[in-house]
C-alpha cells in the first residue's frame, strides 16, 4: 500500500512522493492523518533558516489523526479513535530522560525537523507517543493541542497561577495561548502586549483582560495601569527579541519572575546588570511532556482556552506550498494555518 508524503527538498521547494506505508509493529498504531498545523519553526525551515534541519525533510509535528490499525500489544487505543501525537524522539537513557524530563533529552530529535514528520496520508508511530482527543473536538483543534502544550508547559515554569497577575509580551499564536492558559489556570488578571492591533483584538476576543499596543503606550505605564504599583508577578516573553526582553528586565517588579517562551531571534543583548541588581528569576521553557498534553486537552474541554479564533485559514494537502505563501503574504493576520490531509 502506498501513500502520498510531503517532502521539502530545499528551502521553498515542496514536492509530493508516493511511498510505502510502513508495517505496524506490535507496540505501534497506524494513523490516518487528518490535520497539520504550520508553526514558526516550520516557517524557518521553509526559508532555510532553521539551524538544526537539513533537506530533504518531511514536515508535520502539530497533528491530529484517526487510528486505523493497532499493533498486537496495543490496548490503549482502538480503530476509530481521534488522537494527537507527541513528536519528540528521545533516548530514554540520558540524565534528563532518567529523571522524567525527556523534553530535555540530550539526543532529542523532533519529527518534521531532525526526523521524518507526519505530513503524509498515513503515519505509523509508537502508541506511547499518541494521546487521545475527545470525539467532539475537531481535527483542526486537535492539531493545535501541540502548540497549546507548549503554552501549558511554559506557564507551569512559574508555578501556581491562582490569583497571579501576569504580563505576556507578544500576541502571536503562542503568546495568545500562554495568556489564555494563564487565565485558564487561575490567574487573576492577564495583560498582553504587541504592536499589531489585529492580534491584540483577537486576544481580547479570547478573553484576555488587557491588550496593549506598545507602539502607542509605554510598557511600564501599561503595567502600572493594569496591575498597580506592585506590577506583575510574572512576565512571559513570547516575542523573543532584544526589545521585549529588555522591557521585561527593566520594568519587572524587583524579585519577580521572567519566563522566556519564544525562541530568541539571534544573539541576545539584554541588560543583565539590571536583572542582577533586581534579583530577577529568569527562566526558560522547552517544548512539553505528556502531562502538558493532558492539561491542554482539559483546558479546551472545560472551555477555558479557545482554539477556533486562532485558526486563520485551512488549506488542502496538495496546496502545502500555497499555505506557506499565504503566511508570507499575510504575516500579521496569519495566526494558525492548518493543512487538512484528507478531503
Amino acid at each position: 500500500m502506498t501513500m502520498k508524503q510531503q517532502l521539502m527538498i530545499a528551502p521553498g521547494e515542496i514536492i509530493f512522493r508516493d511511498v510505502e506505508v510502513p508495517p505496524v509493529k506490535a507496540d505501534q498504531v497506524k494513523l490516518k492523518m487528518m490535520s497539520i498545523g504550520i508553526c514558526g519553526s516550520d516557517i524557518h525551515v521553509y526559508h532555510g533558516k532553521h539551524p538544526f534541519t537539513s533537506y530533504p525533510v518531511t514536515q508535520g509535528h502539530e497533528v491530529s489523526g484517526e487510528v486505523v490499525e493497532v499493533g498486537s500489544e496495543v490496548t490503549a487505543f482502538k480503530v476509530g479513535d481521534k488522537v494527537t501525537v507527541e513528536p519528540q524522539i528521545v533516548c530514554g537513557k540520558c540524565y534528563p530522560c532518567r529523571h522524567g524530563k525527556y523534553n530535555l533529552c540530550e539526543e532529542l530529535k523532533v519529527m518534521g525537523f531532525q526526523d521524518v514528520g507526519m505530513a503524509s496520508e498515513y503515519f505509523v508511530v509508537d502508541a506511547a507517543k499518541v494521546t487521545p482527543i475527545p470525539q467532539e473536538m475537531t481535527y483542526e483543534q486537535g492539531a493545535m493541542i501541540e502548540p497549546l502544550a507548549v503554552a501549558v508547559h511554559g506557564v507551569k515554569q512559574f508555578g501556581d497561577m491562582k490569583g497571579m497577575k501576569v504580563a505576556v509580551l507578544g500576541a502571536g499564536p503562542i503568546g495568545n495561548l500562554v495568556a489564555q492558559t494563564a487565565k485558564g489556570m487561575g490567574a487573576e488578571k492577564v495583560m498582553i502586549t504587541d504592536v499589531s492591533e489585529y492580534r491584540l483584538e483577537l486576544a481580547k476576543q479570547c478573553g484576555i483582560d488587557v491588550a496593549v499596543n506598545t507602539l502607542k503606550q509605554d510598557f511600564n505605564e501599561a503595567m502600572l495601569e493594569a496591575f498597580g504599583p506592585d506590577k506583575a508577578d510574572v512576565i512571559y516573553d513570547c516575542a523573543g527579541n532584544n526589545i521585549t526582553m529588555n522591557q521585561a528586565i527593566r520594568h519587572a517588579r524587583k524579585g519577580s519572575v521572567i519566563v522566556l517562551v519564544a525562541v530568541f531571534a539571534g544573539m541576545a543583548e539584554v541588560d543583565l546588570a539590571v536583572a542582577n541588581d533586581h534579583e530577577l528569576d529568569i527562566k526558560s521553557t522547552m517544548m512539553y511532556r505528556h502531562e502538558d498534553y493532558v492539561d491542554a486537552i482539559q483546558l479546551v474541554n472545560e472551555k477555558k482556552v479557545m482554539l477556533e479564533p486562532l485558526i486563520t485559514k485551512v488549506f488542502p494537502f496538495e496546496q502545502y506550498k500555497d499555505a506557506y505563501e499565504y503566511i508570507e503574504n499575510n504575516r500579521e493576520k496569519a495566526m494558525k494555518i492548518i493543512v487538512n490531509v484528507q478531503e
